[in-house]
């Protein structure tokens, strides 16, 4: 029997995370991957580990991934009919190399508040155990946000280096968020996530998707120095907390 949206929230809610939705079938999931690989070819895989910031306002293929029907549908059963996009971001682990994500909760250096935001992760390669799959430490998000420090281990693709410290008990309840191309995993801003090395010899590539009621504003520098540029989505904006950003790509 398929799981309904109902159901995914309630999951959600209780875990923090949902994995293995379907959003692309195999001949879409080729056409996303194709047009990453175009990118990459274009830019360089330097660029692509983690340089691709918010380029949905200049590539059609990122946005169409940003406001995929299937994916926004699932983001609004879980924080309501209210939906703004507020960020893209890839994360391309190329092997083997010894590149990591540390342990770290999203809205921590995000400047919003509330704190509140969800983050999409589709897969554009198969993502899996051996290249470096995305792990997260279940119902870690009820306890709110942790004070973070500096990962002391070479290799952490976080912006400021920043990683929130987990006890080995903890990382033996964590997930591995093991994706085919084409699905997607979800997360809650406040859940503890992270992601090994790629040691294999296959890319594992992922575009992140981040969403945020319109009831958040930005009351602080993010981690990046730049404001962000949110796109209403779904339903209204009764708040107008961003300078209004039009859609890249209108319908």
């Amino acid at each position: 029997m398929e799981t309904t949206n109902a159901q995914l929230a309630e999951n959600y809610r209780k875990d923090g995370f949902l994995t293995g939705i379907r959003v692309a079938d195999e001949t879409e999931a080729k056409h996303y991957h194709d047009a990453y690989n175009a990118l990459e070819a274009e830019v360089g895989k330097e660029k692509c580990e983690i340089g691709l910031i918010d380029w949905h306002f200049e590539h059609q293929f990122i946005w169409e991934l940003a406001t995929h029907p299937r994916i926004v549908a699932v983001i609004e059963e879980l924080i309501g009919p209210d939906v703004m996009l507020l960020a893209t971001h890839f994360f391309c682990k190329y092997g083997p190399r010894d590149k990591f994500v540390a342990w770290h909760q999203d809205v921590t250096y995000w400047g919003l508040e509330p704190p509140e935001a969800i983050t999409a992760w589709y897969a554009i390669d198969d993502s899996d155990t051996g290249n470096g799959c995305m792990q997260v430490i279940p119902g870690s998000h009820q306890r709110g946000i942790q004070e973070h420090g500096k990962s002391k281990q070479v290799g952490n693709l976080l912006s400021i280096n920043q990683e929130v410290p987990v006890t080995e008990v903890e990382a033996e309840t964590a997930v591995d968020l093991v994706l085919k191309a084409g699905e997607m995993s979800i997360h809650h801003g406040q859940t503890i996530h992270g992601s090994l090395p790629n040691h294999s010899t296959r890319r594992r590539c992922g575009l992140t998707v981040r969403y945020i009621p319109p009831g958040v504003r930005q009351a602080e520098e993010n981690s990046l120095k730049m404001p962000w540029k949110p796109i209403l989505l779904h339903g209204e904006d009764r708040y107008q907390n961003f300078t209004t950003v039009p859609s890249p790509f209108p319908r």
